[in-house]
Formats: structure tokens, sequence, C-alpha cells
């Protein structure tokens, strides 16, 4: 029996161990998990075309396989560590940003002999013989479901001092993924299956020596400590309008952060963010009292017999950022039944097939896709129209407030639940049906009252008629608490 015992207790600390093991690397596995977007990445794909006397010439794509996050301006910068001690001789659709020591050549040094290369994309405009197919769009590259001409960009290398078979040759390490600021974490490149090629006219197929593949994924804690964006909420049953939180993406803190934040009205505006060596990636956001560079306001605006309104409202405070290709994507379970939506772009994403809950919404071309900087023109808005589903649709317990709201594929910080805009009970109903029951209970008994005393009725209605005034308000408000819970 005690053998036994001691058998199990073994056994149970050996497993509280292994449990802990696993779930620290199940933690490392998920940092970077989107429930929304559950299998989206960037994938690079490295294949070698053809092979040179020293080395070889690859074309280096990049997909991205993300629904709704993009890459923006000033656009993407890929870096990797070579195996061995390569060198870049030329290169087509990119450059690197720096060359390096290439000393040791004498005649015609190579574009780059640097140990660690960091690459970056032309811009558009770059002479037709410098360019290839999908490259110069100035590191620009929109996701997936909102442009899916345009998810991918590439450019082309000739590689020296790397091996001329698929046995010599070594695949890069280490490669890091800047879209533009940090939060991508790429793994290491895997031989994968030779790519294939159609030619233009598709009558021929070419494929690759060697490919490798190289799978990186989005963190937005690792892009950004703090949050970027936030929601605030109103409805048309409630004057309560719910703002961001406090501090959400910050505190405003001008006497020990000097420009950590600026008012609108300031007479320095113009100086402040245009300024010399102003770096467009730092925000400099209007002061407020979330001091988000983003605010998603959703408002509850019309209540119909079959159908809902909800107003979407997305106000940019940052004074350093335009957003060309913006993209929202909302969850909320009345979705399934959108009727129509107006002056946005919709799309419906079903990360789990069976569940159609989130939708994905951007500007439409030339006319809302550019969400300029904080000001008067720094907003874009549209109205949602959801039919009702008798079965499931209420007003009541914040049903009628989106669970998640992204923005550029950041999750934005919602109020708390507690905070929400809350429908007008029965209770106050119930109070207004009895009190006008009472007064037009004791008003009729005076009438009949009255009457049988053979007195002017005329005189008694001027004298009472405060009082029958604040019945007939009593019986309106119960008329109006009712329309309001259907």
């Amino acid at each position: 029996m005690d053998y036994c015992f001691r058998s199990l207790s073994r056994l149970s600390i050996s497993t509280i161990v292994l449990a802990i093991l696993l779930s620290s690397f199940s933690f490392t596995c998920t940092e970077a998990y989107d429930a929304l977007d559950p299998n989206g990445n960037i994938t690079i794909k490295w294949d070698i075309i053809s092979w040179t006397p020293d080395g070889y010439v690859a074309v280096v794509t990049m997909y991205n396989f993300q629904q709704y996050r993009h890459i923006s301006p000033p656009g993407w910068t890929l870096g990797w560590t070579w195996a061995k001690k390569e060198v870049i001789w030329s290169m087509m659709g990119s450059q690197t940003t720096e060359q390096g020591d290439c000393s040791r050549y004498k005649s015609a040094p190579p574009h780059c002999c640097k140990k660690t290369p960091t690459v970056v994309d032309l811009l558009p405009g770059t002479p037709y013989n410098q360019q290839i197919a999908n490259c110069c769009k100035g590191g620009v590259i929109n996701s997936w479901a909102q442009d899916p001409n345009n998810y991918a960009s590439s450019f082309q290398v000739s590689v020296g001092a790397a091996g001329t078979t698929n046995k010599t040759v070594k695949p890069p390490k280490n490669f890091t993924l800047l879209a533009p600021g940090p939060g991508y974490t790429c793994g290491p490149a895997v031989v994968g299956k030779p790519t294939k090629f159609i030619t233009t006219d598709g009558r021929r197929v070419t494929q690759a020596m060697m490919t490798w593949n190289v799978t990186c994924t989005y963190s937005q804690f690792l892009a950004q400590k703090t949050p970027t964006c936030c929601v605030s909420l109103s409805s048309f049953y409630n004057d309560t309008i719910v703002p961001c939180p406090t501090c959400t993406c910050g505190c405003q803190n001008n006497i020990t952060h000097p420009g950590s934040c600026v008012n609108p009205n300031s007479p320095y505006l113009a100086s402040v963010v245009n300024g010399p060596g102003k770096n467009s990636l730092t925000p400099l956001v209007q002061c407020t009292k979330h001091m988000c560079p983003i605010r998603i306001h959703w408002h509850v605006k019309l209540n119909y017999k079959d159908y809902w309104r909800v107003k979407v409202t997305i106000t940019n405070f940052n004074y350093r950022m335009n957003y060309s290709q913006w993209n929202l994507v909302l969850q909320h379970p009345n979705f399934d039944n959108l009727t129509q939506i107006f002056s946005f772009n919709y799309k419906p994403l079903t990360p789990y097939s069976s569940i159609n809950d989130t939708a994905m919404l951007w500007g439409v071309k030339f006319y809302n896709d550019f969400l300029n900087q904080a000001g008067p023109l720094g907003n874009v808005q549209s109205e949602l129209l959801f039919r009702k589903d008798k079965s499931t649709f209420t007003f009541e317990k914040g049903w009628a407030f989106p669970r998640r709201i992204y923005f550029n594929g950041d999750n934005c910080v919602m109020p708390p639940p507690d905070a929400y805009p809350y429908l007008p009970n029965g209770s106050s109903r119930l109070k207004f049906s009895l009190g006008a029951l009472l007064m037009g209970c004791l008003v009729g008994t005076y009438v009949v009252y009255v009457l049988i005393m053979n007195q002017n009725l005329w005189s008694f209605v001027l004298f009472h008629y405060p009082w029958i005034i604040i019945g007939l308000l009593l019986a309106h408000g119960d008329y109006r608490a009712d329309a309001v819970e259907k």
C-alpha cells in the first residue's frame, strides 16, 4: 500500500512538471495567435531560378496571407544573416541600405558585402530596366482579403560565393521583417517543393532549382507595448456617451515628458508636426483623455420594426500619420443579418466556417480609403443596417455593441461592460403605469362627484388643469418607455 502511494506521488509530481513544461511551450507558440485570423502569416519564398559561376540568382517573394493586416508606408524592411561568406552581386526591384566592406574585391565591387544585409523595396516610378514583377511599391503590401491583386512583393538577387549546387548552397538564417516597425517573428528557412512559374502566354511552365520557405507571424505585443486604438459607445435610448477608458494608450504628462501630446488650438502646431528630423513612425497625438492615435465610435442610431441601424466613425488623432488602405474588423453576432452598408466596402470573415459574426470594412477607392491625419478632415464614417433576428435580438445587457474591434490589425481597447449605455428598465415603466392609473381613477371619481352635485364642470377642469396635465405626462412617459423596449 505504501509503495503504491509513493508511486502515485512520483507520478503526480512528474505529471505536474510535464504539464508546466507543456504550458510554457504553448505560451511561446501562441504568442502571435490571432483568433480572428488563425492562419494569417507572411510567407517568404526564396526561389533559386538559375546558377552562376560562383553562386545563383534567386527571386524572393513575400506573400501576405493575412486577412486584414497589411504593410503600410514607409513599407517593409527585410534582413537576414548569411550562412557562409556570401555577397550580393546585384539586385533588381530592391536594394540594400548599406554596401558594407567590399575592399577584397579590386574591380566591380558587389552591391553588398555585409554579413547581415538589410533590404528595402524600390519606389514607384523606378526605371523599367531595374524592375521585376510585383516590385517597386515602396514596400507597401495590401492584405489578402482587402486587395487580392496586390498582396505580394518581389525582388531578384544575384548571390556570389554561395555554392553552385543544391548540396553546396545554404539558406540564410535569422530572418527579420519590419513592417514598418517591429512585430513580426520569422522562423527558419525550410526546404519546400520547388515553385513553378507560368510564362505570360500561359503555354510554358518553368521550375525553380530549389525553394526555401520562411514563415513570419505577427504579435501586437511585440509591435507596441501600449494599445494603438480604443472604442467609445453611445445609443439613441440613453443620453450617456461612454468614452474610451482614461489613459488607454498613455497619459497626458507634458510636465515630465514635454511634447507627449499637442493641443489642436496651439499656435505652434504646424512647427511641431512638420519640424525637421521628425520620425513619421512616432505618433504625435492630440491631447485627449485616452491619448490614442485612433478612436472608433459605435453609435446605435435607430430602431425599426424589423431592422436596426448603427453608425460607425473612425477618428484619427495622430498628427503625423495618414492611413491609406485602412481597414476595420468588427465582431458582432448580428453580422450574419447585415442588410446594407453605406460608403464602406464589406467582406465577411469566417475563420470558423459555421459562424458568421465577423466583418471586415474598408474605404471605397478614391472616396474614403484615405484617412487623413488629425484635424477637421481626420475622420471617416458609415452606417450599417441590420435585420433583426427575433430569437436573439435585444437592446439589453449591451447586446447591441460589438464584442471586438480591430483597426489595421491591432486589437482596440473596449470600455468595461458595466459602463455600456443601459436600456431603461421595466421598473420605470411600471411606476409610470401605476401613477397614470391612480391619477385617472382619482380624476374620474372627482368628475362623477361634481356631476352628482350639479357643479360647473368647466370650472372644475380649469381649477384642476395642472393635475390633468401631470396625469397625461405620466401616461406619455409610459408609452415612450414601452416603445424603447420594443
